[in-house]
């Protein structure tokens, strides 16, 4: 059984607030009410040691589930050749699974998990690492389901860096999406755009100055909250391309970014060229 806290009972921010003073510490306590996660843990630790080669790890599921966590790719945990591949690629060379990707966070495990000469799992500290990124996921993903856009407010602050680019951003599904709702846009809708169209569009809204500080950093996490309550993200009905870039005749669409009168010859002009 799941034992609440009383901090969930209080609104996102002030949460949010609370937990940031010391994050590593509020997961720390939350693990206690997780039997789930405790034995998840127990069994990382008892195990770690044993695994040599990446075969190993694939075949110790609860162990590969931790390491996974950790790296906030647990929805791959049944994509078998695609964890082979990434543990087994060169993650420096141009063709590997894990530049082609783009994703920052295969990235980071190819980069860690790739050299087996010696096991990365032979490190004490190393374990103790991933153990603790595991928790902390975790915890920002039970906090999420309670208080939605929480988890992903903290996983923003703690990943964002006051040097970060627009890349950066577009390489983390989940900095991308706070990022996109600071700065307008409906994430369903967005999503059914492809690459260079986001890039495109982001960048004309995403002011990355705002993030040169972890000041600016936390304000930017905060403002994502107080967005998710004026307007919740959850939808169940698929974007059109028409509504995506106005073309219902309302302002706020897409194609409002490139024109104030969605009905104009430039918002005519620029929609016939996508379609």
């Amino acid at each position: 059984m799941r034992v609440s806290s009383s901090i969930s009972a209080m609104p996102a921010i002030p949460q949010y607030l609370s937990i940031i003073k010391n994050e590593d510490s509020s997961a720390n306590k939350w693990e206690k009410t997780s039997i789930s996660t405790q034995q998840a843990v127990t069994a990382f630790k008892q195990d770690a040691a044993s695994i040599k080669t990446p075969e190993q790890l694939l075949k110790n599921y609860k162990a590969l589930k931790v390491v996974l966590g950790a790296y906030g790719m647990s929805s791959a945990i049944g994509e078998t050749a695609v964890i082979q591949k990434l543990m087994t690629q060169n993650p420096a060379s141009s063709t590997s699974l894990a530049q082609t990707s783009g994703n920052s966070s295969w990235k980071a495990f190819a980069k860690a998990f790739s050299d087996w000469s010696t096991s990365p799992l032979a490190s004490a500290d190393t374990v103790n690492s991933i153990t603790q990124s595991y928790l902390t996921n975790s915890y920002e993903g039970s906090l999420q389901k309670d208080t939605p856009g929480l988890g992903d407010a903290l996983y923003f602050t703690r990943t964002a860096t006051t040097d970060m680019t627009l890349a950066n951003v577009m390489s983390d599904p989940k900095l991308l999406k706070v990022a996109e709702v600071v700065s307008g846009f409906d994430t369903t809708q967005f999503g059914a755009l492809d690459y260079d169209q986001q890039v495109r569009l982001l960048g004309s809204k995403l002011d990355l100055s705002k993030l040169s500080t972890t000041k600016g950093i936390q304000q930017f996490a905060q403002q994502y909250l107080a967005m998710l309550q004026i307007h919740p993200t959850a939808t169940t009905t698929p974007a059109s391309m028409l509504t995506l870039y106005g073309g219902d005749g309302s302002t706020t669409g897409i194609l409002s970014l490139f024109t104030g009168d969605s009905g104009s010859s430039s918002g005519s002009t620029l929609y016939s060229a996508l379609f």
